[in-house]
């Protein structure tokens, strides 16, 4: 998926937040724009600390390709954060396995990423980072190289010894949360289960009241089938199995409304009056928030030990090294990691 390029009105200045948190940033696919958007973020002043978990060599090389004036340089932890200071690069160092060349990806880097990933998770739960902001991985070259893979969500989780994370896509006041992640579509209804409707809504609930700091979050549940099932007559499960978590969740203290029908959840109306709203898998929630703010909306993974936020947007390799790669989704992811830390 490319990233776009610059738009007129985009905010880029980060604003000016009160506490200094330490974040860890990790570089993503080295043969797509995960390397040019840090360095982008790295020309920026920032609140607080940013450190770069990726391979040194490698972002001195995309440095010198897109010309800018940038070193990278060995972090050392101090005693308490610093805010970033523009032109400064620190680096946990991961090396590459082998010579990367913008956009064209190579199986033989693949463990690479995920050793970027360990590092920046190893450091969150030792407490060394109070936030991950991860750029784009590219899943395809990941799982040719025989390592499984489905997605950031599930290997943080996986890492972190956490059974269900809970995907959540934030533009604003418009946050969408997922049942199910990355699943083929015909393996979804067979994933629309009690036990993960009940865990993901108590997650989701707990993430905003948290993070979000939402006294008594409103959640709208969408449902699965279309028309959320038409009474049985295009699906039972809503019937069977959404509407009993819905009340379930419901008996439990948690304020939540559905299943409605996917196609009028995202009208103005409905969302007036819903905090956030569950769909029920990828393609039913992310095309309306990327429709609505693409290239500034930012992904919330609920349910770590720690906070993540990242991007909305994919590896963009046709843009690797070309200096046209948009960095706003990732200075937004940013700042978000800023404001709930």
């Amino acid at each position: 998926m490319a990233a776009t390029t610059p738009r007129r009105g985009l905010r880029r200045d980060p604003q000016p937040l009160n506490r200094h948190l330490r974040l860890i940033l990790t570089t993503g696919e080295p043969a797509g724009i995960g390397p040019d958007l840090a360095l982008a973020a790295a020309l920026r002043d920032w609140p607080c600390e940013l450190v770069f978990a990726g391979d040194p060599g490698l972002l001195a090389a995309r440095a010198r390709l897109l010309q800018l004036e940038l070193e990278p340089t060995e972090w050392r932890p101090g005693a308490a954060p610093v805010p970033h200071r523009a032109g400064t690069l620190p680096v946990i160092s991961v090396r590459l396995a082998t010579q990367v060349e913008a956009g064209r990806l190579d199986v033989a880097n693949a463990r690479y990423v995920l050793e970027i990933l360990d590092a920046a998770t190893d450091g969150c739960i030792a407490g060394r980072f109070t936030a991950m902001v991860t750029a784009p991985v590219q899943k395809s070259v990941i799982n040719d190289a025989g390592l499984a893979f489905t997605g950031h969500t599930e290997y943080l989780a996986a890492r972190s010894g956490v059974p269900l994370p809970v995907m959540l896509l934030v533009a604003g006041k418009l946050r969408v949360a997922l049942a199910t992640t990355h699943l083929p579509l015909a393996e979804v209804p067979r994933h629309i289960r009690r036990d993960v409707l009940d865990a993901t809504l108590d997650v989701l609930d707990h993430g905003l009241r948290t993070a979000f700091r939402l006294p008594t979050p409103r959640i709208l549940v969408c449902g699965l089938n279309p028309h959320a099932g038409e009474g049985g007559h295009l699906g039972r499960e809503e019937i069977e199995v959404i509407g009993p978590a819905v009340a379930a969740a419901r008996m439990r203290g948690l304020t939540v409304r559905g299943p409605v029908a996917a196609d009028t959840a995202f009208t103005r109306g409905s969302l007036a009056q819903a905090d956030a709203v569950l769909a029920m898998y990828h393609d039913q929630g992310l095309p309306v928030i990327k429709h609505a703010s693409f290239g500034q909306a930012v992904n919330v993974t609920l349910g770590l030990p720690f906070l993540r936020t990242s991007v909305d947007h994919g590896t963009a390799l046709d843009l690797a090294a070309t200096g046209r790669a948009d960095p706003g989704s990732l200075f937004a992811a940013i700042e978000l990691a800023q404001t709930l830390g």
